[in-house]
C-alpha cells in the first residue's frame, strides 16, 4: 500500500456501534430481538469477514412493526403541523451533517463503497433532506368550481396515506432510505423498513439517530431479515397503505402481486440496461470519462447505470482507446482505502452472478478488451472483479439484454441516428439513458426518441430531488423526487359543503 493510500480509522461512534454482538430490529423507538430468536451474518465485502450480525425479522416481527407504525399514524403525530414537521426536518439536516462521517464509514465497511465516494455524496444527501422540508410547507389543495345547481363550495384536501412500507436496495442504502424517508416525514406518515439483508446496518443506525433527534416512536420502524421473510410479509401486510421498492424487476413483480391483498399504493424502481449513445462529434475528454463511471461507478451496482454504450463506429477505435487509458487512472481496493475508486462487489453471490455473465459474453462471441477476472493477491478474500469492457457486442447478446449490476461495460457500434435509436429501445428496461453530441438538434431528438424515464445530455447520472426520476417499461414507475413524489405519500379527497 502507498504511503498516501492509507486505511481509515473509524470514528469511535462507528466503533462502538459496528462492536455490538447482534443488531437487534427497530421498532416503536427501540432495538428489540426477532421473535423467531434467529440472526443472520453480514458480511465486509472487502475482505469476506463477518462484519456484524443482524435480527432475522419473518412475518411476526412485520406485524408488529406495522402495528408500531399504525399506533404512531394515528397518535400525536397526526397532530403535528406542516411546520413541526419541516422544523424537525431541518433538525435532521443539522444531526445528519454533523455525523455523516460516522455513518458514512459504517456504510462503506457493510456494503463496500469506496469512502471517498461516499463521502462525496454528503452534498446529494442534505440537499435531500432540504427538499423535503419545503415540501412539508407546500401541500396544498385546490377550491373547485362545479356546475351543482344549488349553492355549493367544492374542494380537494391532500392527507397521509398512512403506514408506509419501504423496500431498500443493497447498493446504497445510506441515502437511498430518505427517498422514503424524507416523503415519509414530510406528510406525516409512518414507516416500516425493510433494507436488504447484505447492508442494513446504516438504515438502522439512521433509526437510532433520528429517534434520538425526536422523530417520535414508532414512525420510523426498520425490519431487517430475508426477502423472502420480511420483505414478502411487508409487502402482503394489509395494514400496510403504501409500498415503496427499489430493487430488481423479478422481486417488484412479486411485490406487485403480494400488494393486491388491499390495493396499496405502488412506488418501483426496477432494473435498467441504459444505453448511453456516442456520436462522433462528441467532446471526448468529456463522454470518455462520463461513460466509463456511467458503469464503473459504485462497481456498476446503480439501477439506471450505461450499461451499452453506443458509439457511431467510425469513432469506436478513438473511443477504445482512450476508454483503456481512462481504466489506468482506476483504483480498485478495499473500501476503507483512502485512494480506492472501486471497491468490491457486494456479496459472493453477486460476484458470482458478474463472473458468469463475463463468460457468457466470451462464448456469445463478445471480444473482450480488458479486465473479466476476480481480483487475487491481497484482495483474494474480498469479492473484488477487475472493470470490464467488452467489444464488438450485438443487442441481442445476453451481455447487452440481461441486467448485470457490475462492473461490465459493453461497446455496440451503431451506423447513424436512427440506428442508434433502434438499438436503444429494442430493450425490456427505460430508466436511464444519454446522448453525447455538439449538436443540439441531434441531442433533442434523440432525447425525444429514446423510450425511457431519465436522459442526460453531454453528461451521465445526475439526479435532483427537485427534478427527480423515474422509470417506464419494465424498469417501473412513480416518481422519486419532485412533486409528484409527495403525491404517492398522499391521497386525494374531495369536498363538497351547501351553503
Amino acid at each position: 500500500m502507498s504511503a498516501d493510500n492509507q486505511t481509515v480509522t473509524l470514528c469511535a461512534e462507528a466503533q462502538a456501534f459496528l462492536s455490538r454482538e447482534q443488531h437487534g430490529l427497530f421498532i416503536d423507538g427501540e432495538f428489540v430481538a426477532a421473535e423467531s430468536g434467529k440472526a443472520i451474518n453480514t458480511v465486509n465485502p472487502s475482505n469476506g469477514e463477518v462484519l456484524a450480525r443482524l435480527a432475522a425479522g419473518d412475518k411476526a416481527d412485520v406485524d408488529q412493526a406495522v402495528k408500531a407504525a399504525r399506533r404512531a399514524f394515528e397518535g400525536p403525530w397526526s397532530t403535528w403541523s406542516p411546520y413541526q414537521r419541516q422544523e424537525l426536518l431541518f433538525r435532521l439536516h443539522q444531526v445528519l451533517d454533523q455525523r455523516f462521517e460516522e455513518l458514512v464509514q459504517i456504510e462503506s465497511m457493510d456494503m463496500g463503497a469506496p469512502i471517498a465516494r461516499l463521502r462525496n455524496t454528503k452534498p446529494a444527501l442534505l440537499k435531500m433532506l432540504l427538499f423535503f422540508a419545503a415540501q412539508a410547507a407546500n401541500i396544498k389543495g385546490e377550491t373547485l368550481m362545479n356546475g351543482i345547481p344549488e349553492q355549493v363550495a367544492t374542494m380537494s384536501l391532500k392527507a397521509p396515506v398512512g403506514v408506509v412500507g419501504g423496500i431498500i436496495p443493497w447498493n446504497g442504502p445510506l441515502n437511498s432510505q430518505f427517498w422514503v424517508l424524507g416523503a415519509v416525514l414530510a406528510t406525516g406518515c409512518t414507516v416500516v423498513l425493510k433494507p436488504a439483508e447484505d447492508a442494513s446496518l446504516s438504515v438502522l443506525r439512521v433509526a437510532e439517530i433520528l429517534h434520538e433527534a425526536g422523530v417520535p416512536a414508532g414512525v420510523v420502524n426498520v425490519v431487517t431479515g430475508y426477502g423472502a421473510d420480511a420483505g414478502h410479509a411487508l409487502a402482503s401486510h394489509p395494514g400496510v397503505d403504501r409500498i415503496a421498492f427499489t430493487g430488481s424487476t423479478q422481486t417488484g413483480r412479486s411485490i406487485i402481486q403480494a400488494s393486491t391483498v388491499n390495493i396499496k399504493k405502488l412506488q418501483l424502481e426496477l432494473g435498467g440496461k441504459s444505453a448511453d449513445i456516442l456520436f462522433k462529434d462528441a467532446n471526448l475528454e468529456k463522454a470518455v470519462p462520463g461513460a466509463a463511471m456511467g458503469v464503473f461507478a459504485n462497481s456498476g451496482q446503480i439501477c439506471f447505470a450505461g450499461t451499452r454504450v453506443l458509439v457511431q463506429r467510425s469513432l469506436v477505435d478513438e473511443f477504445s482507446e482512450r476508454l483503456m487509458g481512462f481504466m489506468d487512472t482506476l483504483r480498485v481496493g478495499r473500501s476503507m482505502e483512502s485512494q480506492s475508486n472501486m471497491g468490491p462487489i457486494i456479496s459472493q453471490r453477486q460476484l458470482d452472478s458478474v463472473m458468469s455473465y463475463i463468460k457468457i459474453g466470451q462464448e456469445e462471441g463478445a471480444k473482450l478488451l480488458c479486465g473479466g477476472k476476480r481480483l487475487g493477491g491481497d484482495l483474494e478474500n474480498g469479492y473484488f472483479v477487475e472493470p470490464t469492457v467488452f467489444t464488438n457486442v450485438n443487442n441481442q447478446m445476453r451481455i447487452a439484454r440481461e441486467e448485470i449490476f457490475g462492473p461490465v461495460l459493453s461497446i455496440l457500434p451503431f451506423e447513424d441516428e436512427e440506428e442508434a435509436l433502434a438499438i436503444a429501445n429494442d430493450s425490456d428496461y427505460g430508466l436511464g439513458g444519454a446522448v453525447w453530441t455538439q449538436d443540439i438538434s441531434k441531442a433533442l431528438r434523440v432525447v425525444n426518441g429514446v423510450k425511457t424515464g431519465t436522459m442526460w445530455v453531454n453528461c451521465y447520472g445526475y439526479i435532483d430531488p427537485l427534478v427527480g426520476f423515474g422509470g417506464t417499461k419494465m424498469s417501473g414507475y412513480g416518481a422519486k423526487g419532485s412533486a409528484a413524489h409527495l403525491d404517492t405519500y398522499l391521497y386525494s379527497k374531495t369536498v363538497y359543503i351547501e351553503l
